[in-house]
């Protein structure tokens, strides 16, 4: 009985797997008759809208297997048409895309029989916000694609090395800033809607880490050595004030409680002057567990945002930016709150929801982000990779494989939805598109993390590039 069982859950499994990629190569998007991302979603019972177009944070996950399984001419195509992209000039117009920015998505557009790329930086998103983010992913998946493919010839090349210098350049400026993380508004990253993100939130700060240790690995023309030398400063900066600024455990918190405000001068024990009445106290005490800790949503004056954001937890722990402790500590906290972040269809994009006034407040109203639903404390599946991947780096496989089961089945039957609402991820989501891409590749991926451990060094940096001295390489502007 329990073979004829196995078989039959082997088989289902199988089909599952099947369907998934079958849908995901009906994403596939193609330039000149090129493969050189993947759509949005496929969903053919609704309008497009901008669903039809290729964005970078959506394509990372959708790469990341495809390098897997040794698609890599998609991810090259698609790292060379978003570089070109990105603007090499300075503009004086403030509405125009710095110099430097890699788009939030591209499409491709035909005029005169002629197709080209169509680059969005922007300005036809909800809030006409500039997404920061994808600067930072663009790098993270170009070092993946080397660890896969050995193609250094790719990241040599002078138009790669300069576009990787541009991107520093925006990162590394100077700024009306004193902190080693990076200022950004409300919408820049994953949740991009307001939900009072605003300042340093931990997603932006988590993959900047990421992206200044890739960089740092993928640099190397002559010309570059002063950016390499502000990576080295700033890296060490960065992850310090993460690890010790954002960092709440039941000690940490302890701390935090006895904090007195309004200290000045170098001596001040609450830097960032943290009203104690501001941190629902009552509630985190309840909530945490004795061997659990996490990462805040925020940190700035007067701001601790104590909600639980899933994927900048997730990341530190892939990328090496939690400590050893530190990651098993949020691997603990999600073991123990499974019900809260994990719940009918992992993983909660951020915990708790903002509600009642302060939902009214904090989003102004967004319908779309009503409490429990999207962005605003919503299940998204695409999330489970992250959670394979810290599972697979903490030695903790079995969380991922009970997560990837009690989606799976549900996943097909729901044809595959963007996103999830309610406090377990029950329903499926208010505005969500079926045939989400990263959805489905976000599926996949967990699958191949668990599978193929191996495949962890796409994203972390246990094994890092080999490093050599500055080559002989012209850059394409003047620095």
């Amino acid at each position: 009985m329990q073979v004829n069982e196995s078989r039959t859950n082997a088989n289902v499994k199988a089909n599952i797997e099947a369907e998934a990629w079958h849908s995901l190569e009906k994403s596939i998007l193609y330039y000149q008759k090129q493969p050189v991302g993947t759509l949005a979603a496929v969903d053919p019972s609704v309008e497009a809208l901008n669903y039809d177009q290729c964005f970078i944070r959506d394509f990372v996950s959708s790469a990341l297997v495809f390098l897997i399984k040794g698609r890599t001419d998609i991810v090259k195509n698609f790292l060379e048409a978003t570089l070109k992209l990105q603007p090499k000039q300075k503009d004086l117009n403030p509405y125009k895309p710095g110099r430097g920015l890699i788009p939030a998505s591209f499409k491709v557009v035909t005029n005169h029989g002629e197709e080209h790329l169509e680059a969005d930086f922007g300005e036809h998103a909800i809030a006409r916000v500039t997404p920061v983010d994808s600067c930072l992913w663009w790098l993270i998946l170009l070092r993946a694609y080397v660890v896969s493919t050995n193609d250094y010839d790719l990241v040599y090349r002078p138009d790669f090395q300069t576009g990787i210098r541009l991107i520093l350049d925006i990162c590394l400026a100077n700024r009306f800033d004193m902190y080693p993380t990076i200022l950004v508004p409300d919408g820049a990253c994953m949740i991009d809607r307001r939900m009072g993100i605003y300042g340093h939130p931990l997603e932006i700060q988590v993959l900047f880490f990421a992206a200044l240790r890739a960089a740092r690995e993928l640099l190397v023309c002559e010309g570059n050595e002063d950016i390499v030398e502000a990576i080295d400063h700033r890296l060490p900066l960065l992850c310090g004030h993460i690890r010790e600024h954002y960092w709440i455990d039941i000690n940490r918190l302890s701390d935090i409680y006895r904090f007195k405000s309004e200290e000045y001068g170098k001596t001040a024990v609450n830097l960032f002057n943290i009203y104690a009445d501001s941190l629902p106290y009552y509630n985190l005490d309840k909530w945490l567990p004795r061997k659990g800790g996490y990462f805040a949503g925020n940190v700035g004056p007067s701001q601790l945002d104590t909600r639980f954001f899933t994927l900048g937890n997730l990341m530190a722990v892939i990328c090496d930016l939690a400590t050893k402790t530190q990651a098993q500590a949020v691997m603990n906290l999600i073991e123990k709150r499974w019900e809260d972040l994990v719940g009918d269809m992992p993983i909660k994009i951020c915990f708790p929801a903002l509600e009642n006034e302060e939902y009214r407040v904090v989003t102004g109203c967004d319908p779309k982000n009503i409490p429990w639903s999207y962005h605003n404390a919503g299940n998204w599946p695409v999330l489970m990779w992250m959670l394979a991947a810290a599972a697979v780096k903490t030695g903790r496989v079995s969380m991922a494989q009970e997560a990837i089961e009690i989606a799976q089945s549900r996943l097909s039957e729901d044809q595959w939805p963007e996103y999830y609402d309610g406090k377990k991820g029950r329903l499926i989501g208010k505005q969500a598109r079926k045939y989400q891409t990263w959805t489905i590749a976000g599926y996949l991926l967990s699958q191949e993390m668990i599978e193929n451990p191996d495949s962890l060094s796409l994203v972390s940096f246990d094994k890092l590039l080999p490093q050599g001295a500055f080559k002989a390489c012209k850059l394409e502007f003047s620095t």
